[in-house]
């Protein structure tokens, strides 16, 4: 058994305390909130975020992250993306050296174009920094629905040892060395799938929607590649499987904004429609800046950022994507692989 500390009680942290709890282990949740603790502690339950999934009774919860944080085997940060800095900077005082901490969360922080590990990192340099991702709604695996993830470490022992905590009947681990590219197909899918929003939005169809996921994937692995990422990550759980689920389920905050967007909402009314973080909104403008950066193609990504943040109208940007100059499908494998990383484990 081991001792877990999750820091956020939103809904992807409720459905994974649901999950370890079942695996066995000793769980406890943080919030900020007080008065969502007390909401968990009284019915059990994350009546605002996670309806109708109730949970055990030897869960502790606490408004105190000195208690979640200090001597836990493994920490899980599952805030919002905005405040996964400010988060770990007032846990750093509590995390001994070597602390194992599993980011749950999917961003990319506009103001340095970092990814949440190496923000993690940069705040608690001694924590030894791992990722979780895939297609895996909340709303699911905390109904026990089969799912399937990935845990992402440089390290192979930890990565090893991670997939054993989580495994389960219900939720299967794969393990990973890209932890950037796992990262990177994890906020930039939350851009994409507001694009299939809009379109839905708008009164398309499939044909649009597998056109945004496949020419989605093409742009994230671009970036991703460019970057040092590995193209089989792309075209893997955290890439297009992730998409995939992303694009086209209901439960999707970011297709659900993307829809309201779509039929004529402005950005910060969508925002307040879902009642959730839209962690696309967030992940647009990082994206553009990195494809500008490296000097990488992303239309989709150019023309969801002009969409929310220059007043372009959703249909007009589907024009421009759909008039753009005349383009091959694909370049030759070999010329993405050449610039591809060698697997350290």
């Amino acid at each position: 058994m081991a001792n877990i500390g999750i820091i956020g009680a939103g809904s992807w942290g409720t459905a994974l305390a649901w999950l370890l709890t079942n695996n066995g282990h000793q769980i406890t949740v943080w919030s900020i909130m007080e008065e969502e603790i007390q909401m968990l502690k009284e019915y059990r339950e994350q009546k605002d975020k996670l309806p109708g999934v109730i949970l055990q009774e030897n869960m502790i919860f606490t408004t105190d992250l000195e208690e979640a944080v200090r001597d836990k085997d493994v920490l899980i940060l599952a805030v919002p993306s905005p405040h996964t800095r400010s988060t770990a900077a007032k846990m750093a005082p509590y995390v001994k050296t070597g602390q194992k901490i599993v980011n749950v969360a999917k961003g990319i922080e506009e103001s340095t174009l970092m990814t949440l590990s190496e923000i993690i990192e940069q705040e608690i340099p001694a924590a030894n920094v791992s990722v979780l991702s895939g297609p895996s709604h909340a709303e699911e695996v905390g109904k026990g629905i089969p799912t399937t993830i990935v845990v992402g470490s440089k390290n192979k022992e930890t990565a090893e040892y991670l997939q054993n905590l989580f495994m389960s009947h219900v939720f299967r681990v794969y393990i990973s060395s890209d932890v950037l590219g796992i990262e990177l197909g994890a906020a930039l899918k939350n851009v994409v799938a507001l694009a299939a929003g809009i379109a839905d939005g708008l009164g398309y169809g499939d044909n649009t929607k597998a056109a945004l996921i496949t020419r989605g994937i093409a742009e994230i692995a671009r970036l991703g590649i460019s970057m040092g990422g590995r193209i089989e990550t792309f075209y893997g759980l955290t890439g297009i499987g992730d998409l995939i689920v992303t694009c086209a389920s209901m439960h999707s905050r970011n297709r659900r904004a993307g829809i309201l967007i779509g039929k004529g909402a402005s950005m910060d009314e969508a925002m307040n429609e879902v009642k959730m973080v839209v962690e696309g909104v967030y992940s647009a403008k990082a994206g553009y800046a990195l494809s500008k950066k490296y000097g990488v193609s992303m239309p989709i990504v150019e023309q969801v950022n002009k969409v929310l943040f220059e007043g372009k109208s959703a249909s007009d940007a589907v024009g421009e994507l759909m008039l753009r100059d005349k383009k091959v499908e694909n370049i030759d494998l070999r010329q993405l692989y050449q610039n591809s990383v060698e697997i350290p484990w």
